[in-house]
């Protein structure tokens, strides 16, 4: 993948959710939010091997940057206008942040809760011959679910061709990954027979080879694979709520999947990409928080 493309597509998703945190903070937005600052680099290695003619694209609660990475910058306006709760949202503002339909993109808000439905969408295209792939998005925190590891034994079982794709950012909202589970997160899959390829490096061009070998299995053998990645999340789980010691934070900011890119590409390219893409964002923001509020909720 060229450089200057995974930084287009990491900053452009980089800047919707810094801007989503400004809409919060300015009560444009009701709830909550949850952003994917510093885990752009897996969203986009993967997205990049989506085919999006036929495969079907699972997410979940940390979802923006899954659809930027899919969809590219053609529905920012749109997901401002739904996570905002207007009408010219994606779903007409009634799925908000974490509840989004758009073609074959879905996700939703409930921990694990995409799993079975994403590993009964594979059997689906199994069943219709469609060579489809189901790419399911999952954070280490839906190890606690039994309903994963179900869904892990019937896609092994049946030979269902699904990438379950694992990202690790070492906390569940708050909660250190090692206080949380037993065992080697990247092994799960063993046990169930399902082939493993792993990237640790929060790297864009490495997760998007990986992500590329990982995704040529499944379209050659038709059976599951697990793509585990290691990543880190630089903003809070939600909104202000983060209580990990800042000084760890600091030092993963200077390996921030961005930079890394950054350094590769010629100064006036990245100054180009940035007021291209902050231009995109503030207009769509702006014309988004213009729009007319949903016909079918009130967030009053």
């Amino acid at each position: 993948m060229k450089a200057e493309l995974a930084y287009q597509k990491m900053y452009l998703i980089r800047k919707f959710e810094e801007k989503s945190f400004e809409l919060f903070s300015d009560g444009h937005i009701k709830g909550t939010i949850h952003t994917c600052i510093g885990q752009e680099a897996v969203a986009v290695g993967v997205g990049a091997n989506v085919n999006l003619e036929k495969d079907i694209v699972f997410s979940n609660h940390r979802g923006h940057g899954h659809f930027l990475a899919t969809y590219g910058g053609e529905k920012v306006f749109e997901l401002f206008s739904e996570i905002m709760g207007k009408q010219t949202g994606i779903c007409a503002g009634t799925g908000g942040t974490q509840h989004i339909h758009y073609k074959n993109y879905y996700s939703n808000g409930i921990l694990g809760g995409i799993v079975p439905i994403s590993t009964g969408m594979a059997f689906a295209e199994k069943n219709k011959n469609s060579k489809a792939i189901t790419v399911t998005f999952l954070g280490d925190g839906t190890f606690g679910e039994g309903v994963v590891y179900e869904s892990f034994n019937i896609a092994s079982k049946w030979s269902l061709p699904v990438v379950f794709c694992i990202e690790n950012n070492f906390y569940a909202q708050t909660t250190p990954v090692e206080m949380a589970h037993s065992g080697t997160l990247s092994e799960r899959g063993l046990l169930f027979g399902i082939k493993t390829f792993k990237d640790t490096s929060n790297d864009i061009t490495s997760i998007y080879n990986t992500a590329m070998e990982a995704f040529a299995f499944v379209r050659t053998e038709g059976i599951p694979v697990i793509l585990y990645t290691e990543t880190y999340r630089l903003s809070p789980h939600s909104k202000g709520d983060d209580f990990r010691d800042k000084k760890e934070i600091e030092k993963m900011k200077a390996i921030d999947p961005l930079i890394k890119v950054e350094h590769l590409l010629n100064k006036n390219v990245v100054n180009k990409i940035k007021v291209k893409t902050d231009k995109i964002i503030n207009e769509a923001a702006k014309k988004a928080i213009e729009s007319p509020k949903s016909k079918f909720i009130d967030l009053n």
